[in-house]
């Protein structure tokens, strides 16, 4: 028996496996996904999403940090901000990898498996700070470290696909992949999670660990019109607001650097 042949009946197994523990795990928290990606799955199928979304211009028009080192180097500057808490568990493990995708109609951001994260400009100029940024980023960050995405993924294409997309067949689907991560929907535990990740991630840092919050406030006073791709993915609860804040003051309600006027000098050095 060949190794991708037995590897298939193992996936088959592991399938059957995932149904029924999935079924018997939902209410566990963090939304009960069974992962049986490893980390280096993670990576490995990150960065094939990754190189996929890279090649399709098209569709994802990002901004080459070569032309725009100033704007990547402020972005990086947040990540290493969050990155050296100390309190992102995977921190070493994963990649990391910044893009901007230059696309003011999108208000969205997102993160791979493995840590690939990308960002439209329409999500950096519909917010008015720093720190609000870093809320945002903090919570993709957290999709990847907690490993939500590839729980969600698993959920919808199946583990035999994503493996199989491993092991170096049905690329085809990989494209498909690829889009959906733009609209894949988290679990209510996954996002109230992240949600506290984010604080927790900057609560150390000299930024205002509310960011995620005033994010969620800017699209509650805009009616939530703003915001529908970010919403499509990250659904905004009843009280969510509310939770956050509530989580923010267990951690002891301390306070930080909105940093505003930096804020805007970066978001006036992004092309028109």
């Amino acid at each position: 028996m060949t190794h991708k042949l037995s590897f298939r009946i193992f996936l088959i197994v592991l399938s059957a496996s995932l149904f029924v523990l999935s079924s018997c795990d939902k209410d566990k928290p963090g939304g009960g996904g069974l992962n049986l990606f490893t980390i280096a799955d993670d990576k490995a199928f990150g960065a094939q999403v990754a190189a996929e979304i890279d090649g399709d211009a098209k569709t994802y028009p990002i901004l080459d940090s070569a032309s725009n080192p100033a704007a990547y180097a402020y972005l990086y500057g947040i990540r290493d901000s969050i990155l050296n808490t100390g309190v992102v568990v995977h921190k070493d493990d994963f990649d990391w990898r910044l893009r901007i995708i230059h696309d003011d109609s999108v208000l969205n951001a997102f993160c791979t498996p493995g840590g690939y994260i990308y960002v439209y400009t329409g999500i950096i100029k519909f917010l008015s700070a720093e720190n609000e940024f870093s809320g945002v980023l903090g919570h993709e960050i957290a999709h990847a470290d907690e490993r939500h995405s590839t729980q969600a993924l698993t959920k919808a294409y199946g583990i035999d696909v994503l493996f199989s997309i491993l092991l170096g067949d049905n690329q085809g689907t990989l494209s498909e992949i690829a889009k959906s991560l733009i609209s894949l929907s988290y679990s209510r535990d996954n996002e109230t999670e992240s949600d506290k990740r984010s604080i927790e991630y900057l609560n150390p840092t000299a930024y205002d660990a509310r960011g995620v919050a005033r994010f969620f406030e800017k699209i509650i006073a805009s009616g939530g019109g703003s915001g529908p791709q970010f919403l499509s993915t990250h659904p905004n609860q009843d009280n969510r607001v509310e939770a956050i804040m509530a989580y923010w003051e267990t951690l002891g309600s301390k306070t930080g650097e909105t940093y505003e006027t930096r804020y805007k000098q970066f978001q006036n050095s992004l092309p028109k």
